[in-house]
């Protein structure tokens, strides 16, 4: 067994590191850019006249720095090679995206709305698994030049975790002697709508409630008529993009479909996995960065003349969550390392249970590193001088969305029991 990283990417993390100072700390600092990361952060992001929605300035520093990052060949990193990426690996990004958010905030690396110079993309994946040759050359191309931006749309206002009981229905229907399908529903918390030029809308087509078949998705237009933002959704950490939207008698061709008809749930989860232990490295990264802030904080306090970290109190807290960082850092980058060394089909069938284990406990774990932070850190842990609250507020989210907490537990629950995967029938 071999647990050294690989030479090639402790180099390629240097070169990171190196466009890192040369060109996003600069663009970080210039024309006061500094406000959307300090004590500011939250007022300088939100446009709260405009219903709480990013500002324009905001996102086109974003943009920016992923402009950069694309001409110096980071940004599409794992992206496959033919559509200007590296083929960039599942472990190769577990340490990056660790190591990022280990650097605390920044404009390397901000994931409230998933920005990185390190791109991460899951639609790629999807449009290149069922996308046809035109839908791969419009919305995977288009999409690194900016022209396509593709929202997900499959949660609702009384569906979540239940998707197969979505209530939002597509029926065939031919208008100007198109084939086609008319859509009628409702969609929640669809996230990037404001700049979405289409929302991947997932809709019952067959079946019944409950069933994992007859789910379909349709790429809409926005805005197309009869799509309507209803409004948008306040989060615990503003800004905010995800809105409740309705559909009504919204019409799109047969060509719109994306992937087979009926399996439309299948695509849904063909990205899952990559999503969820990259995420989980940042949680884990951000919460490395909030243990190690409080450490050197507690050795430099000293009420009543001597250092805060001489006291048990602090340390014991903080050698817990240290301890369980290192057992987690190894857990998700063996699980890395196993997703490459296995065909994308054979994942879910063998190691899903350990992506997801790497998901609910990094995100677990980062919100009490934070919280441990605040109190170390007193009154300043608790204001937004410090970035403790913004870490807090924001990987909190990650509990609910991506796949909730219980849900992935259940998961690991019928691996370890036996009702799916490996294991399947052995107790039977």
């Amino acid at each position: 067994m071999d647990f050294t990283i690989p030479p090639a990417l402790e180099d390629y993390y240097a070169e990171l590191e190196k466009f890192i100072e040369s060109e996003i700390i600069p663009l970080e600092q210039q024309d006061d850019n500094i406000r959307f990361f300090d004590h500011r952060r939250e007022w300088a992001r939100t446009n709260f006249e405009e219903g709480g929605l990013p500002r324009e300035e905001w996102e086109e520093l974003l943009w920016e720095a992923k402009r950069r990052a694309d001409k110096a060949g980071h940004w599409r990193f794992t992206a496959p090679k033919k559509y200007g990426g590296n083929d960039g690996s599942n472990l190769w990004m577990a340490v990056i995206r660790d190591r990022f958010a280990q650097r605390g905030l920044g404009l390397h690396n901000d994931l409230q709305n998933e920005h990185s110079i390190v791109g991460n993309f899951p639609f790629v994946a999807m449009f290149e698994q069922w996308g046809t040759d035109e839908q791969k050359q419009e919305f995977i191309l288009g999409g690194f030049e900016g022209t396509r931006r593709v929202a997900f749309g499959l949660t609702e206002p009384h569906h979540g975790s239940d998707a197969t009981h979505m209530e939002t229905r597509a029926v065939r229907e031919t208008r100007d002697g198109i084939d086609g399908w008319r859509i009628d529903g409702e969609k929640m918390w669809i996230t990037g709508m404001h700049v979405a030029t289409h929302c991947a809308m997932f809709c019952r087509t067959s079946g019944e409630d409950g069933d994992a078949r007859g789910i379909t998705c349709l790429l809409v237009p926005n805005p197309t008529e009869g799509l309507e933002i209803e409004e948008w959704m306040w989060t615990f950490n503003m800004p905010t993009d995800h809105p409740r939207l309705s559909v009504n008698n919204v019409w799109v061709p047969e060509s719109a479909m994306l992937g087979r008809e009926g399996l439309g749930l299948a695509l849904a989860q063909s990205f899952v996995h990559q999503n969820r232990i990259r995420q989980a490295a940042s949680s884990l990264g951000a919460a490395q960065f909030c243990v190690e802030e409080s450490v050197k904080y507690a050795r430099q306090r000293k009420p009543f003349g001597e250092e805060l970290a001489r006291n048990q109190a602090i340390q014991f807290p903080l050698v817990e969550l240290a301890t369980q960082c290192e057992m987690l850092r190894l857990l998700i980058y063996k699980t890395a390392w196993e997703m490459d060394n296995m065909a994308h089909e054979e994942i879910e069938k063998t190691i899903s249970d350990k992506v997801s284990m790497c998901n609910y406990w990094a995100n677990r774990l980062v919100c009490q590193a934070a919280d441990r932070a605040m109190q170390v850190h007193g009154g300043i842990g608790y204001s937004r001088h410090k970035p403790f609250e913004h870490i807090y507020r924001h990987h909190r989210r990650y509990r609910i969305t991506e796949g909730a907490e219980e849900i992935q537990m259940r998961k690991v629950a019928a691996y370890l029991f036996g009702y799916l995967g490996p294991r399947k029938g052995t107790f039977d």
